[in-house]
């Protein structure tokens, strides 16, 4: 180091001395709970008053929603008008062998599937259609006869639009929405007004005021209210005895076991309720026939669409199944009025059985009537039983349902 550099540069500072100890500044920090407290010692009374405020508040709004509809069926023409509409829309439908078309998405969706389910339970025929899938190939479930029913809230649900530029407007269209007439519900644009049936579930209050947040819920109610009433006004209009029908196609459970032990099966519980026969009809792919005559095929064709399988060329000429199935595929051309006798079986030669009677006690007296050579010339192969309740043929069944007359026990 130069001389300069002595004089000039300062000397390096030396490093200070530390403590050996540090001074004490705070109480001691307590050991942190190797556990997080336990749920209980949070839930105080309070909010445990809080969340039964919220129920209360909830069923409340839905309460008040519901007598909201009420009031609108029992006293607005247009949703009066829309509810009558739809339960002939329906019932006419399945009266001429077709379907109802359920669709909606999301929660509305699912709601849908609900309504499928219990429509089938009253052997109202019908099936879900995702509006998505239904572009992708799913379309073909919609056939000629059958009638749309689609649920939404907004009226203008884009997956739905988009569907129904699909569907031939010839199809009858009801829609469960908020709307209250139908010229203010955008899926009905372009639709002919004369297929366009609305069917008003509005809420009083939207979602979002009641509870902070559009959650689908005081909507859902009012929708599966209304579809619940639309499900069984039809099954009164199909059937006479609704109950019968019901118990019919819900076996299982906890319903299927009450019914067993209710007592043993009655004609009504296995008739095939005639309001739901289907009326033959010429068929588009036969209508080029020389003659402008029912064919077995347009009986076929029928048949084929036909829940039961019965087909009915009048209010009083039937055919069963049993008896189509004969047809084959031979000579479809030939005309119903040159089919073999006992094909076509009119009503005054149907066999009354009262509903109420057990099968066991058809079963009986027709092994009983069987005994005797008369009994044997009205009680045979192809007989069609006419169930009878409050006076009136409401149902139908085959004899061989009943007895097996080629069995040891048919009497013969």
């Amino acid at each position: 180091m130069t001389a300069y550099m002595q004089q000039h540069l300062p000397l390096t500072p030396e490093s200070p001395l530390l403590p050996t100890t540090l001074p004490h500044v705070c109480e001691p920090i307590p050991p942190l709970p190797m556990t997080p407290p336990d749920a209980d010692e949070i839930l105080d009374a309070a909010s445990n008053e809080a969340a039964l405020r919220t129920g209360l508040h909830v069923i409340s709004t839905a309460k008040d929603a519901v007598e909201h509809m009420w009031g609108l069926l029992h006293s607005d023409s247009v949703a009066q008008e829309g509810f009558m509409s739809a339960v002939n829309t329906i019932t006419k439908t399945i009266h001429r062998g077709g379907k109802i078309v359920i669709s909606g998405i999301g929660k509305s969706g699912k709601i849908a599937e609900k309504v499928v389910a219990t429509m089938n339970s009253f052997a109202i025929r019908s099936v879900f259609l995702h509006p998505t899938e239904a572009l992708h190939g799913d379309l073909g479930i919609i056939a000629e006869n059958d009638a749309i029913l689609m649920y939404t809230f907004s009226g203008r649900t884009h997956e739905l639009s988009a569907l129904l530029k699909h569907i031939p407007p010839h199809h009858p269209l009801m829609i469960i929405t908020s709307h209250t007439h139908p010229s203010t519900c955008p899926l009905f644009a372009n639709r002919p007004s004369s297929n366009c049936i609305l069917l008003p579930a509005p809420t009083p209050v939207s979602e979002t005021t009641s509870f902070g947040v559009p959650a689908p819920t005081t909507s859902t109610t009012t929708a599966i209210v209304l579809s619940d009433a639309l499900a069984i006004a039809v099954a009164r209009r199909l059937y006479p005895q609704p109950a019968d029908i019901f118990h019919k196609y819900h076996p299982g459970g906890a319903i299927g076991d009450t019914a067993k032990l209710s007592g043993p099966r009655r004609m009504s519980d296995i008739a095939i309720q005639v309001s739901s026969v289907p009326i033959a009809s010429k068929h588009p792919s036969t209508s080029s026939s020389p003659t402008s005559t029912l064919t077995a095929l347009d009986i076929l064709l029928t048949a084929a669409r036909s829940p039961s399988g019965w087909v009915r060329l009048s209010s009083s000429a039937i055919i069963a199944p049993r008896q189509i199935q004969t047809f084959g595929s031979k000579n479809l051309e030939r005309e119903v009025n040159s089919l073999e006798a006992g094909v076509v079986v009119e009503k005054g030669d149907w066999i009354s059985i009262p509903a109420q009677s057990t099968v066991e006690e058809a079963r009986e007296w027709i092994v009983g009537m069987r005994r005797c050579e008369r009994g044997r010339a009205f009680l045979r192969e192809g007989t069609v039983l006419g169930v009878v309740s409050a006076g009136e043929v409401t149902g139908v069944v085959e004899i061989e349902e009943v007895v097996d007359l080629e069995g040891p026990g048919g009497g013969s």
